[in-house]
């Protein structure tokens, strides 16, 4: 029985019906682009406007313009699915086209796919050149939904002649091969556009060691220079590279079920990766920055999200800032140049590629020209820099000689000096040059001074003028001189025994210390170690002064493992300057002092202690650069050290509230006794890594537990475990509450904040957060992240998934059991 129209609405006849079909066809016959197709054949090109698209629709091919300010068109393949346009693939990379409208894709008369300019005497503007196909076998080209462009016989499209994924661009699809043939010699590497609007191939590559290893290499190769590898993945070890262990991390990432691995053949060893839900977009690329990326397609952000990257600092990139750029690791932008130059190629840089470098703004004067110290060359010196690597030594007697050498050679662009007697000259572009002043590194560095013609500084005349000011000015402040002279010295003789020691400690007397701190009259704190006393050097720089109780270590000892923690620096580290060992009842150190105090008075101790209450940005700032302190003792110092005692009463917070990891050395100079304090510390029970208490080896993954015990406690402002008016311990054990809000989902999560600033925190923030705090809480130390790991989920550079809730969590949520499970350790 017919189905009756819909009232309100005319039910097509069907004689219209047929001559709708009937003109459809026609059209459809007419136009075959109008027609969703994913081959292009003899007699069948593709021509500017038109696409193929795969047979799923995962992927289309056709001309696109990366850059809406060039003219410049090239025939790519992007992502037909998703609602960023994001190219995988580019034909003719050195070779755009300025009018797709009379370009096109087709099969030319030797079987091969090219593209043709019929504005410029049809002239081919790319070919897949493959030789000897027969004149009786046409081909086609094919688009598949692995985002592989093939050329294929066109009576069996399985027998492939070329293929895009022997030729990668930038990224590398899942079911690509990515490695070496063994006969040919032929490889498949990925190479990284040069601009995020310029295809064409830039100086950064990634491909399969060439000697013959299991591990993939960053290469920067610039006009046919000398090819310099950057960074390195490590083996393979079966499950991942040894470099870049969290590959193998399946439950950390965000790629459901992808598969990695690698085969070693007698014709041909490669990487291959797959990804077995085929609604999951994926992939893997070199990126314009010079590192590689590994990335997932988030449809409900809109935006691609970045599992991992390597290398993990941008200015660990060899030469991302070009010839003479300055690379700053948190600075926006990350690229400058020094004194004496400019951006190369602004409009280059605008667009985020740095890689021109920077030119001088005055050139060098000629050798043999320099016939006064007028014209002559001089020195702008940069402190706390990263060195270049190409320097060459040269063996002189002062910094003046050093200079002297540089200035001698036309070729040398800088030079640096250190007081042991090292001169380093550099000849040419310096390439990687690296501030530290505000990297992860702090202040530390060396310092170089590049050469600059001599009309980048004042002149003599200048100079002249300078002096008769200070002449006229130095009458007036005699008097003053004399006073505040004479001030000094009395209060250099107070503290006559000050000196330095390894290059940057002070070594103070005991009456020194009693001097600075007022005999000590000012507390500002104690615990197991000891405790510390408010002081003021001579120059007025604020100090706190820590009296070490219960160190065991001989005078000798001491002072070697404190000079050792002395050289450690970091902007989130608390800094150690300087120390009184006298007999092993008088051990001091001597710390800068942090004006906001400890995180724990601000999270729990309230209006009543004068401690503002923390927006939730500046907590997640807090754990943030906590993390990145951890991850400098773990993983950047020449030896791995542990902190053993992570919790918000050991971090301090400067003048803008950045943190400052406190007591990073006791476990050093405590030694044996450290591990009885700990036990038997009040408050500290509830930071401890189950391992403390099973007494196995301790490793840095302790200190991931204690961060993850202290997360939570940033994020909800109160205790893990609060203390009842009798000493009993709450039932409310929060890691176990907000462990269970993260299973929950949804806005759930936003339940975990401190009620005080809950209504600003940001959802996906507390989201990340209490994910790591659960990674880190892990009961297997080996499911727990490195802190460097914690570091990239934070910055949002990683994404997890929702951990497992610990056994130990759930045992700790019934305060019974907390009790009990807790009833071992002795208190205090």
């Amino acid at each position: 029985m017919a189905t009756p129209a819909p009232r309100g609405r005319l039910a097509p006849a069907p004689a219209l019906l047929l001559l709708l079909g009937f003109f459809a066809s026609l059209l459809q016959g007419a136009h075959p682009s109008l027609q969703a197709r994913d081959t292009v054949a003899a007699g069948r090109p593709l021509s500017g406007g038109d696409s193929l698209v795969s047979k799923r629709g995962k992927f289309r091919l056709g001309f696109f313009q990366p850059d809406n300010s060039s003219d410049n068109w090239y025939l790519g393949i992007w992502y037909n699915q998703i609602s960023l346009h994001t190219t995988v693939w580019v034909a003719n990379r050195n070779t755009p086209i300025t009018d797709p409208a009379s370009s096109q894709l087709s099969i030319s008369t030797d079987g091969n796919m090219v593209i043709l300019d019929h504005r410029n005497s049809t002239s081919t503007v790319w070919s897949t050149n493959v030789t000897g196909i027969p004149s009786n076998n046409p081909t086609v080209g094919v688009i598949l939904d692995t985002g592989n462009l093939v050329l294929a016989d066109a009576s069996n499209t399985s027998a492939v002649r070329w293929q895009s994924f022997d030729h990668f661009g930038d990224t590398w699809l899942p079911g690509g091969k990515l490695g070496r043939n063994k006969r040919t010699g032929e490889v498949t590497r990925l190479v990284a556009w040069k601009g995020y609007g310029d295809p064409s191939p830039s100086s950064f590559s990634l491909e399969l060691d060439p000697r013959g290893s299991s591990q993939y290499l960053l290469n920067w190769n610039n006009n046919n220079a000398r090819e310099q590898e950057y960074w390195s993945s490590g083996n393979w070890t079966g499950h991942a590279f040894a470099a870049v262990p969290e590959m193998g991390d399946s439950d950390a990432s965000p790629v459901s079920k992808y598969t990695f691995g690698y085969f070693d053949g007698a014709d041909e060893s490669y990487f291959i990766y797959d990804v077995a839900d085929e609604s999951v977009v994926t992939r893997f690329l070199v990126d314009v920055t010079g590192q590689i990326k590994f990335l997932t397609w988030v449809e409900a952000a809109g935006e691609w999200m970045l599992f991992w990257s390597e290398p993990k600092r941008q200015c660990d990139v060899y030469a991302v800032c070009g010839a003479f750029g300055v690379c700053a690791e948190n600075a926006l932008p990350s690229c400058s140049c020094p004194r004496g130059f400019r951006q190369r190629r602004p409009g280059e840089w605008r667009r985020n590629d740095h890689t021109a470098g920077c030119a001088r703004n005055a050139a060098l004067m000629p050798c043999g020209d320099q016939k006064s110290s007028k014209n002559e060359d001089r020195f702008f010196t940069m402190p706390n820099v990263r060195l270049p690597s190409n320097g060459q030594s040269t063996q002189v007697g002062s910094a003046r000689d050093c200079e002297l050498a540089c200035l001698g050679k036309c070729s040398c662009t800088a030079y640096s000096y250190n007081y042991s007697g090292g001169c380093s000259l550099w000849y040419g572009d310096l390439i990687s040059l690296q501030d530290t002043t505000s990297s992860s590194g702090g202040s530390g560095g060396s310092s170089i001074s590049i050469r600059l013609a001599a009309s980048e500084f004042s002149g003599a005349g200048n100079k002249k003028k300078l002096i008769i000011g200070l002449a006229a000015a130095g009458s007036v402040a005699a008097v003053t001189a004399v006073v505040l002279g004479t001030m000094f010295i009395l209060r250099g003789r107070r503290m006559r025994s000050l000196r330095r020691v390894e290059g940057s400690l002070m070594a103070f007397t005991y009456r020194d210390l009693q001097f600075v701190t007022k005999n000590f009259s000012e507390k500002l704190g104690g615990g197991a170690f000891g405790s510390v006393f408010k002081g003021s050097l001579p120059d007025a720089t604020p100090v706190a002064v820590k009296k070490l109780e219960g160190v065991r270590q001989g005078e000798k000892q001491f002072r070697a493992e404190v000079s050792t923690i002395g050289t450690v620096q970091h902007v989130n580290l608390i800094r150690l300057l300087g120390f009184c060992s006298e007999r092993s009842t008088r051990r001091l150190l001597v710390y800068e002092h942090m004006p906001n105090g400890s995180l724990d008075r601000h999270l729990f101790g309230g209006a009543a202690h004068g401690a503002p209450v923390l927006s939730w940005e500046t907590r997640y700032q807090i754990a943030l650069g906590i993390a990145r302190g951890l991850e400098y003792l773990h993983e950047k110092c020449r030896e791995c050290i542990i902190h053993c005692d992570i919790k918000p009463d050991n971090i301090l917070l400067d003048e803008a509230f950045v943190p400052r990891v406190a007591d990073f050395g006791l476990a050093k100079l405590m030694g044996r006794d450290f591990s009885r304090v700990l036990t038997t510390m009040r408050g500290t029970v509830g930071y401890l890594a189950p391992e403390w208490i099973a007494g196995t080896a301790i490793t840095a993954k302790a200190d991931v537990f204690s961060y993850g015990m202290m997360l939570f406690e940033i994020v909800s402002g109160r205790r893990n475990v609060g203390q009842g008016e009798d000493g009993a311990a709450v039932v409310d054990f929060f890691p176990a509450t907000a462990a269970g809000l993260l299973v929950a989902g949804g806005d759930a999560i936003r339940g975990a904040v401190d009620g005080r600033v809950a209504g600003e925190a940001e959802v996906g923030e507390v989201e990340r957060a209490c994910k790591v705090a659960c990674w880190c809480v892990q009961d297997d130390e080996r499911m727990r992240p490195s802190m460097g790991m914690v570091v990239q989920v934070l910055e949002g550079l990683v994404d997890v998934n929702v951990p497992p809730i610990p056994r130990s969590l759930k045992v700790l949520a019934d305060p019974a059991k907390y009790v009990q499970f807790f009833s071992g350790l002795p208190s205090t």
